[in-house]
């Protein structure tokens, strides 16, 4: 097995070990991560939904390989193919390895508790920590309701209440026992994607940390709960029939949280038959999108100050361009609006998972002034991770005026324990609170 470590936004020249690994690293590299997944059925990559965020992250690589060097990009996490394991760290983690900065957006975002971690690549780890993600989603998709949809029953009973089912009617009541075989549709809580929950959570409950994952909080209990009683007919033997049937992505227009959580049951349930290395040229892994994760902590911290966080995906909390919708129509057909990363009254602030110590991109800034200018907004900013100590810059605008920030948060801290990294970012993230208030 050969293993090659690296971090996000970078290049690395690979030693003549890991060039052994060439075939295998080509057949990940220089191709776009949504036909990557097309063919793959465990790699997960998160968000699940690729177009949920504006940077198009179906259209990114997971790494690029050149002349003996890989060269990443936003993408980290683990992936793997082979006998060859690539583990792609955040560019901030921590000089011994622990990367603490990608386990705590992970904790902020998806709502989990995680104590002092240690960074291991190993297939099993990386996989277990699909453990910690399921209430997150399974919390998103009851918030919807419980998953309702028609079912076909079969009965034999003297109670008919549909259609008779003669052929087994003659097989199992014959001689006339008094009971007639029958189906009937119903529409019901208990079906086969219930059941693939309820497999999950029993599943995770035979797990060390199982019943601690599960009873993380009070939303979390209550979901289980839910589906628990949604589920009467549940046999745990059945897991293999369950899991088969759940192989097509369910699609409902209002059920629509189930889709991801769906994936993610599959994910887990199914884990542990994966041979690692053994099936030829298949891909497997986790990863994670370095700037839509980063938006999403930001929105952590940010709505606490009354910053709207606007879904693109969703058209939700988007902002007109033009004052009269026929003149907006007259521009665009399909009524379109903008959508600032985060936006208040009187300010407007961009997520950036990029180094802009050498200046912001013309496009990023020509945005930001836009969104500046429809809102009659007389700030705006850019809000990007730094190694070293936090900082800020302002400069004023030409024309109709205005203050444009550059706001750098410190996420690196060399700390002996995962409760201290916490410590550090939460004094970080109190002095950005007091920074914002204050303009």
């Amino acid at each position: 097995m050969i293993r090659i470590p690296t971090t996000d936004n970078s290049t690395r020249t690979l030693t003549d070990s890991e060039l052994a690994a060439k075939s295998d690293i080509e057949l990940i590299s220089d191709k776009k991560i949504c036909d990557l997944l097309s063919g793959q059925k465990n790699l997960l990559v998160f968000p699940l939904d690729l177009k949920q965020h504006g940077d198009e992250i179906g259209d990114d690589q997971i790494l690029s390989f050149s002349d003996g060097k890989i060269s990443t990009g936003n993408i980290m996490g683990f992936v793997g193919v082979n006998q060859t394991q690539i583990d792609i760290r955040s560019r901030f983690a921590q000089t011994d390895g622990n990367d603490y900065f990608l386990h705590y957006m992970l904790q902020k975002v998806f709502a989990i508790n995680l104590f002092d971690l240690k960074h291991d690549t190993s297939a099993e780890r990386i996989f277990d920590f699909l453990f910690y993600l399921f209430p997150h989603f399974l919390r998103k998709a009851v918030a919807q309701g419980v998953f309702k949809k028609y079912r076909r029953f079969e009965h034999n009973d003297a109670n008919i209440r549909g259609p008779i089912d003669v052929s087994r009617h003659i097989r199992q009541n014959i001689p006339f026992r008094g009971t007639v075989a029958y189906t009937t549709r119903e529409h019901t809580y208990d079906n086969e994607l219930t059941q693939l929950v309820r497999h999950t959570i029993e599943f995770i409950r035979s797990k060390e940390q199982g019943q601690a994952i599960l009873n993380n909080d009070a939303d979390t209990k209550t979901a289980v709960s839910q589906i628990v009683m949604a589920t009467p007919t549940y046999n745990a033997r059945e897991r293999a029939k369950i899991v088969s049937q759940n192989l097509r992505p369910v699609r409902h227009p209002y059920f629509s949280a189930y889709t991801d959580l769906q994936r993610l049951c599959l994910q887990i349930l199914r884990h542990e038959e994966l041979k690692y290395g053994r099936q030829k040229d298949q891909i497997y892994g986790i990863l994670f999108d370095g700037a839509w994760l980063w938006e999403e902590y930001l929105n952590t911290v940010l709505k606490n100050l009354d910053f709207k966080h606007p879904r693109n995906k969703e058209s939700r909390g988007g902002i007109r361009m033009f004052e009269k919708p026929d003149d907006e129509n007259f521009f665009d057909k399909n009524s379109r609006r903008l959508y600032p990363d985060f936006w208040k009254e009187n300010f407007i602030l961009d997520a950036k998972y990029k180094r802009l110590d050498n200046g912001v991109g013309r496009e990023d800034l020509y945005q930001v002034v836009t969104y500046m200018h429809c809102m009659k907004a007389d700030n705006g900013g850019f809000v990007y991770p730094v190694e070293t100590e936090s900082k800020t810059e302002k400069y004023g605008l030409a024309g109709y005026g205005g203050t444009m920030r550059l706001i750098g948060l410190q996420v690196q801290y060399q700390c002996g324990s995962y409760t201290d990294y916490v410590a550090a970012m939460k004094g970080a993230e109190s002095n950005l609170s007091e920074y914002l208030k204050q303009t």
